[in-house]
């Protein structure tokens, strides 16, 4: 809950030191954590942690399930300590590269290492705990099991092509499968109690430091999921259950030709109609996984960028209005407003904000925007912030800072920031100089991307929107959390009023 001036780390969970190939949510997890509290950070902020695949190029804002973990966050160490691998299982591994992610060769380790734990977890007494988790995940782990299930059995095939009775979930072909598949079925409920157990014990650990973990909502759900299966009503579709409609965004900094993002879009008046009940079960799931959600695309629930299905750009969409303040009246009727961050970065037009002001949401601020267009009215830039807001010097969306000084920044916008700074600033040390920005700002949080922490650049960056290749794939070495840098950051900590 934003309640106080703080700041935080933006770091995903791939993005962990581990020896297995991605960050997990094993011992470097941990430590992670640990160097946030010597640091004096108040917020750890990650990406959605649903489940990616190939197809989507492992985009975690693309995932097969809007409410199950990533299996791949699994540690294998915290799996030895509890029985469920042996010492030669977790020591006889690949040599997988440190600085990236590797994911085709993790994933393939790491399928195996969780094939053996399910193997002997099956052959234990099923414990109480795990019949508990299963009992109060049943409305989304059954269908999420049965989906991943059908989906190895039919594979490449997507979902639109099974045959026509497990498409439209009809009972009568869905019982003998379950039948047939009951193994696999089993073994996705057990990979997501594991993962749940490992993420709450983690989360557990950061609030005894006083850390708060921010998550992250996408505004869609891929339509490669669990969730436009079991729920094909509250999405447009066609009658062959193919997207009519595709999300996006039209052409705008990131892309000439706008972003086109391949989801399905909402039937919003059939989600009305059901008292917007599947979203508000997301939001409430995520606020138990997390201290403070993001919604991801606000502007989409005001309007949303709508494009035909079989478009190849996002050109030739159209904007439709969303539910705007009718489905946010509901859903802060079960949520508290101080737990969430709204991103309303893009397109933002005055109902998009008028909608933010009414409900008292924090909305982001990013200072790599902050030096361009007309300093009366650019609300990133630092006389425009407000309290009720959260700063990031960049996103995961944006280059690293030195990156963007480097490659991005026009001559105008480096005079601009040199002219605030009172001097000029070398290459080398400008995400120093961001940085000092985002912690004066008076917003109450600011949060900093671990990469400008570290003053990494171009090649560290996360994820370049419009593209579908490279992205989602740096990693954190051991050695580059220092000590200096801990002193560095928690003096600036201190200094604006942050701890």
């Amino acid at each position: 809950m934003i309640t106080q001036r703080a700041s935080g780390i933006l770091l995903h969970i791939t993005s962990l030191p581990s020896k297995y190939g991605i960050g997990d949510l094993g011992p470097e997890a941990y430590k992670f954590a640990d160097f946030l509290s010597k640091a004096k950070q108040s917020y750890w902020q990650v990406l959605p942690l649903g489940p990616t695949s190939a197809k989507n190029g492992y985009s975690p804002y693309d995932c097969l399930s809007a409410f199950a973990g990533n299996t791949l966050f699994i540690s294998p160490e915290l799996l030895y300590e509890q029985g469920l691998l042996t010492r030669t299982d977790i020591q006889d591994r690949p040599l997988f590269p440190e600085s990236h992610v590797d994911y085709r060769l993790a994933i393939s380790h790491k399928t195996n290492l969780l094939k053996i734990a399910y193997d002997r977890f099956r052959c234990r007494p099923r414990s109480c705990d795990y019949e508990q988790f299963c009992f109060e995940n049943k409305l989304w782990l059954d269908d999420f099991a049965m989906f991943v299930a059908l989906r190895y059995r039919f594979h490449p095939r997507l979902w639109c092509n099974w045959p026509i009775e497990l498409r439209d979930k009809k009972k009568h072909a869905l019982t003998p499968m379950k039948a047939q598949l009951r193994d696999s079925i089993d073994r996705e409920k057990v990979l997501q109690y594991l993962f749940f157990k490992q993420w709450y014990s983690l989360r557990s650990y950061c609030n005894q430091l006083d850390i708060r973990i921010i998550g992250d909502i996408p505004i869609y759900v891929a339509y490669d999921s669990a969730d436009v299966w079991a729920h094909p009503e509250i999405f447009k579709l066609t009658k062959t259950k193919t997207p009519k409609f595709i999300g996006g965004v039209p052409p705008d900094r990131f892309s000439r030709t706008g972003q086109l993002w391949g989801n399905p879009v909402y039937d919003w008046q059939a989600l009305k109609d059901k008292g917007y009940s599947w979203w508000i079960r997301r939001v409430k799931h995520n606020l138990v996984l997390f201290d403070i959600a993001r919604i991801d695309h606000f502007r989409g629930f005001i309007a949303y960028w709508q494009v035909p299905g079989r478009s190849k750009t996002a050109k030739k969409g159209k904007w439709v209005k969303g539910p705007s303040e009718d489905f946010f009246d509901k859903l802060l009727e079960h949520c508290p407003p101080l737990s969430i961050i709204v991103e309303d970065l893009g397109y933002i037009t005055p109902d998009v904000s008028a909608s933010i002001a009414k409900f008292q949401l924090p909305s982001m601020k990013v200072l790599e925007f902050a030096f361009e267009g007309d300093p009366k009215t650019n609300t990133h830039c630092l006389h425009n912030h407000v309290k009720n807001c959260v700063v990031y010097t960049g996103t995961h969306d944006n280059n690293t800072a030195r990156g963007w000084f480097r490659k991005e920044a026009t001559p105008s916008q480096k005079n601009r920031l040199f002219e605030y700074l009172g001097r000029k600033v070398l290459t080398g040390q400008v995400h120093w100089a961001l940085i000092r920005i985002a912690m004066s700002s008076v917003a109450k949080i600011a949060i900093i991307p671990m990469q400008d922490v570290l003053g990494l650049v171009e090649q560290a960056r996360m994820n370049k929107p419009g593209t579908a290749i490279g992205n989602w794939s740096w990693r954190l070495c051991p050695r580059q959390l220092t000590l200096s840098t801990v002193r560095k950051l928690a003096k600036l900590t201190e200094i604006y009023g942050r701890v």
